[in-house]
């Protein structure tokens, strides 16, 4: 199921931890100067997609080939984990042989990249041709300015984290972390979430849980998060093993193993779509909630030939419009998508539409207007949380699918 290919499957960061010094090899012939407004002939682009962003934003780039064919001939799509976006590129880079023109990433892939030195800045170059960006939603932007001058944001969503569960096996479910605890404590085995560095809503869990408990500095995890490790570390003796990714918890909350997983609006809506969880599966958030926010960015690697760079720059200026924004509402999958203000569920494909009014949830809107949102943990921060978490929380009780 395509939605099982979330940046949560990507979310191993411990890639940057292994990362050298930058070395991209020398520059592609055509690849540096100044970038026209028009290719001088219509291009082929190669798209990587380590996010599955696909999901998303495939209608957008199809129809802007459609329209613009004396600018794109041809697009062809490839999929890769995360983990190996860095490698890839630097590889192709070294070898002074770079085919891979545009790459659709999260956090991820963006932060691995710009550790070593491999997108072209693309930012505050040409600004000017991508208007949509000054129309971000405020969380949006500042998700925009955690990816510096080489990603351009292209979809967004709140993210979590949320607890989702099955009304009939949880009448009541915990609310604040005190009764989530206590649930564990008397359901032992029933709570579950995934491997945080395998998992976007184990990740944002991580990043969340700061907030709900108060804890002194939610952007440091080895010096501000006390109360964070004391309270995994309580939980995790309830907990009896932790699944290497998100889909094996939804299977869990989906057969009766597990009461209570850790979910996002977009793990919450999309598996009720396809059927993986069942359709009455409700959500809850716990007092003190913010929510951490995440995004899609597309990059653009240094070795692109100018020509191509014309090519995606025209792109995104059309994936920034509100009309191909609407397409990011798919059916839930990183709910609710667009990046850019004013983007209606009514604009968005009859498809998209009828899913999200028959799986998506009127609370979000409330949620999201009420609640403050927060951007995640930079790259060196997020690789430390999921270094601790692994040596002194769950490690030992990984299971892998």
């Amino acid at each position: 199921m395509r939605h099982f290919r979330m940046i949560a499957a990507a979310g191993t960061l411990a890639v940057l931890a292994a990362c050298g010094a930058p070395t991209t090899g020398k520059p592609s012939a055509g690849s540096t100067g100044e970038v026209p407004d028009k290719p001088a002939k219509a291009v082929t682009l190669n798209i990587l997609d380590v996010a599955g962003n696909l999901q998303l934003t495939q209608g957008m780039i199809d129809e802007f080939v459609k329209q613009h064919s004396d600018v794109i001939s041809k697009v062809t799509y490839s999929k890769s984990p995360a983990p190996e976006l860095a490698g890839k590129i630097k590889a192709q880079q070294n070898a002074n042989r770079v085919d891979i023109d545009l790459v659709l990433t999260g956090t991820d892939g963006l932060s691995a990249g710009q550790q070593q030195g491999l997108w072209n800045d693309l930012l505050p170059k040409y600004a000017d041709r991508l208007p949509g960006m000054k129309d971000y939603l405020a969380p949006a932007q500042k998700m925009q300015e955690l990816a510096g001058n080489s990603g351009v944001t292209v979809t967004y969503y709140p993210s979590g984290p949320l607890l989702e569960y099955l009304p009939a096996k949880v009448p009541q479910p915990p609310t604040s972390a005190e009764e989530l605890l206590a649930y564990a404590k008397a359901n032992k085995g029933k709570v579950m979430y995934a491997r945080p560095a395998n998992s976007g809503p184990g990740r944002t869990f991580l990043m969340g849980l700061p907030y709900v408990l108060g804890d002194k500095d939610p952007k440091d995890p080895i010096n501000g998060w006390d109360k964070t490790w004391a309270y995994l570390k309580e939980l995790n003796q309830y907990v009896d093993y932790y699944p290497s990714g998100t889909a094996d918890t939804m299977k869990a909350l989906a057969n009766g193993s597990s009461n209570i997983i850790v979910s996002t609006t977009g793990w919450d809506i999309n598996p009720r779509v396809l059927g993986t969880v069942p359709k009455e599966a409700a959500i809850t958030t716990l007092k003190g909630f913010h929510w951490v926010t995440d995004a899609h960015y597309a990059v653009v690697p240094k070795g692109v030939s100018t020509d191509k760079q014309a090519a995606i720059l025209q792109l995104l200026q059309f994936m920034l419009t509100p009309e191909q924004q609407a397409k990011a509402y798919d059916k839930g999958y990183f709910y609710p998508g667009p990046a850019i203000k004013g983007v209606e569920l009514t604009q968005a494909p009859q498809e998209s539409q009828d899913a999200i009014k028959e799986y998506g949830r009127p609370e979000y809107d409330k949620l999201i207007a009420e609640n403050p949102t927060e951007v995640p943990l930079d790259a060196k921060s997020l690789v430390a949380a999921f270094d601790k978490w692994d040596r002194e929380v769950g490690g030992g009780k990984v299971k892998k699918s």
